[in-house]
């Protein structure tokens, strides 16, 4: 008996636990796998088959295929699955294939983020701390006052979304007294999903912001009794006086944004995503702010799928820049590794009811109706696909009768429409949908907000929102998504076990026991479910032959575990298109090396991102010098709120050669 078939997780004899020993108990040699199969059964299965360039057997195989629900193995060749089914029967095309045990692990098809912000994240991911999963805000404020210390001037310190004060034991966010105590001197800026921000005096001197500023409209900056800003920036709903303070920080120059998107990506791959539908966003031009991914594409190293929808960027302009776009791309233009999408989330900013239930559900203008008639007039003339935002019934009436009203002179069906969010929608608007052949993009948005949600509008309220099982019940088409990196965490783990329990990340149960999903059902919103929202459905989502060979074998079971362990599951093996995309443990030397976090200060090299389990092991570390510390190149660190930050300007930004700044 070979190696290769002793049972999951026992040790083959008399191997040792060297690393190399350890390689060929996972790889193996494909001949010898094929032992005992009788020749003719051999021979039956190979005539006319392909021969595969990787096998992974001894799996416990979630297909989600109608036709063969379990398996054991599955073979791959040219990006796609070629076979499926138990050990015996797949590993007849072993002859030259790579070979991987599992282990006895669950396998299932790669994680599909139907509502994301990968390409904004992604240029950002290396300079910002993240606080996903954290679950003490002590932890919290010991990784800030470590970042703090080797971040040098003019850069910012960012805590991005991604999280909630309802997380912490705590329960509370921190105080602008103690953010200003652990750092007087460099920026800190501080997003609570897109409801505030804290910054700290030296964010506000590197804003600009004093008692002149006046307050946006739908923003407000909080003031001191003598009117000087205090730090807190609040959305009254509108969230522009947020990001537009973020944009206020340095950038990192393109070369530095290619290694953070390639870390984003190998981060979302550690948690088993494979595919996303970027839903543009904010100051997210194009095709300016889209070349880092169209570079990794080229260079072929791409490790997530996207399919990218466009954001209008101008007020008032917004037909202008879709009849741009829609002269500059095709529909679906690209390849199924990158791929246009359509057009939103944002289509008119009139239609914008945005999305904190702290406070009171806007009341949109008259110029909704004209203004998206327009626009969506011109997307149908081009079959163009198109999405857009609304949280609130109510939108989400007055958006149907504008797509009703252009549905009629041009059919939108076919087209692959969606909503996105639909937290409080009817079962009036739901079946309109269903009748004009669009679908709804489901988030994780209550798992972080439910708390406010209940607070203003009852228990009873919350216990369909936002109503899943009545959507599915229609026949409508559901994705499943996090709309991060801002809003809620990127994890898909935290997003699924808030579709399985009803739990918000604080704790809080929201639905009863007739609106959880079954864990198998959540899984198939979020991987053949949002295969629909890029009309790939055909191809992906499912683990058959001529499928894409997108899949990832879990760290834990998904469909065993206790409810409580969903939320910290991970990718121990990740694979995109047959290609071997991540690697943990035993399996992580067989991944590609990705080169350090650029630059060395990165928080992402030090605590890396989302903290599974709320451990963060980054803390153990020690900074090279503290807080206020000199240095050769920037000198004393009080100065960081003053400097200019020249992205352009390779050498000013990062200064001539380096420094221990930079270094942990």
């Amino acid at each position: 008996m070979s190696a290769h078939d002793k049972p999951p997780h026992d040790k083959p004899r008399d191997e040792g636990p060297d690393d190399a020993t350890r390689r060929r108990w996972l790889l193996g040699a494909g001949a010898a796998l094929t032992v005992g199969l009788a020749p003719r059964a051999r021979a039956d299965l190979l005539q006319g088959a392909t021969m595969a360039d990787l096998i992974i057997r001894n799996a416990r195989i979630t297909t989600l295929d109608p036709a063969r629900p379990q398996a054991q193995a599955l073979a791959v060749a040219n990006g796609r699955v070629v076979a499926i089914g138990s050990d015996a029967e797949v590993m007849q095309l072993a002859p030259g294939a790579q070979v991987i045990d599992a282990q006895g692990r669950r396998l299932v098809p790669g994680l599909n983020d139907s509502h994301t912000h990968l390409i904004r994240g992604g240029l950002n991911y290396n300079l910002e701390l993240r606080w996903d999963g954290v679950r003490s805000l002590a932890d919290a404020m010991a990784m800030l006052k470590a970042q703090v210390d080797i971040t040098p001037a003019p850069q910012w310190v960012r805590v991005v979304g991604g999280f909630t004060a309802t997380q912490f034991a705590e329960k509370r966010l921190p105080t602008l007294q103690e953010i200003n105590a652990i750092a007087p001197d460099t920026p800190v800026f501080l997003l609570h999903l897109y409801d505030r921000a804290l910054l700290n005096r030296a964010a506000l001197r590197a804003c600009g912001y004093d008692r002149d500023t006046p307050d946006p409209p739908g923003g407000r900056i909080e003031r001191d009794k003598a009117g000087n800003p205090t730090g807190l920036l609040l959305a009254k709903p509108n969230a522009l006086i947020l990001y537009a303070s973020l944009a206020k920080g340095p950038r990192l120059p393109p070369e530095y944004q290619v290694n953070s998107t390639r870390h984003f990506m190998r981060e979302l791959n550690r948690l088993g995503i494979t595919s996303v539908i970027d839903a543009g966003g904010g100051f997210q031009n194009y095709p300016e702010d889209y070349q880092v991914v169209e570079q990794l594409h080229r260079d072929g190293e791409l490790t997530v799928r996207i399919a990218y929808n466009l954001f209008t960027q101008h007020k008032g302009g917004e037909l202008d820049d879709f009849a741009t776009w829609t002269k500059m791309l095709q529909p679906r233009q690209g390849d199924d590794l990158l791929r246009h999408n359509g057009a939103g989330e944002m289509l008119v900013f009139s239609a914008a009811d945005f999305e904190l239930f702290s406070e009171p559900r806007p009341e949109l203008p008259a110029e909704l109706e004209p203004d998206l008639e327009s626009v969506v007039r011109l997307l149908a003339q081009h079959r163009w696909p198109f999405r857009i935002h609304a949280t609130y019934d109510e939108s989400i009436t007055r958006i149907l009768d504008v797509y009703e009203k252009v549905d009629r002179d041009i059919s939108l069906d076919g087209l692959h429409w969606f909503i996105d969010h639909a937290e409080t929608v009817s079962e009036r608007n739901i079946a309109r949908i269903a009748a004009m052949g669009g679908g709804i993009a489901v988030q994780h948005r209550m798992a972080y907000q439910g708390e406010a949600f209940v607070e203003r509008y009852g228990v009873q309220a919350a216990r369909q929102t936002p109503p899943v099982r009545r959507m599915l019940d229609a026949g409508v088409p559901v994705g499943a998504g996090t709309d991060a990196t801002r809003v809620a965490s990127y994890n898909p783990w935290v997003a699924l076990s808030w579709l399985v329990t009803g739990r918000t990340v604080g704790g809080l149960g929201l639905y009863g026991e007739e609106d959880l999903l079954e864990r198998e059902a959540a899984l198939r919103l979020w991987t053949h479910g949002s295969a629909w929202f890029s009309s790939d459905e055909d191809h992906k989502g499912r683990l058959a032959p001529g499928q894409l060979a997108d899949f990832a074998v879990l760290s834990a079971d998904y469909l065993r575990v206790p409810d409580a362990a969903i939320a910290d599951i991970t990718s121990v093996l990740t694979v995109v298109g047959g290609r071997i995309v991540h690697g943990d443990g035993d399996y992580a030397g067989l991944a590609p090396t990705l080169p350090p976090a650029m630059p060395d200060w990165s928080p992402v090299r030090r605590f890396g991102g989302y903290q599974v389990g709320g451990l963060v092991p980054g803390l153990v570390a020690q900074a090279h010098h503290a807080q206020g510390g000199a240095c050769r190149l920037h000198a004393p660190h009080d100065h960081a709120a003053h400097h200019a930050a020249p992205s352009d300007d390779l050498r000013g930004f990062w200064g001539a050669v380096g420094c221990a700044c930079f270094a942990f």
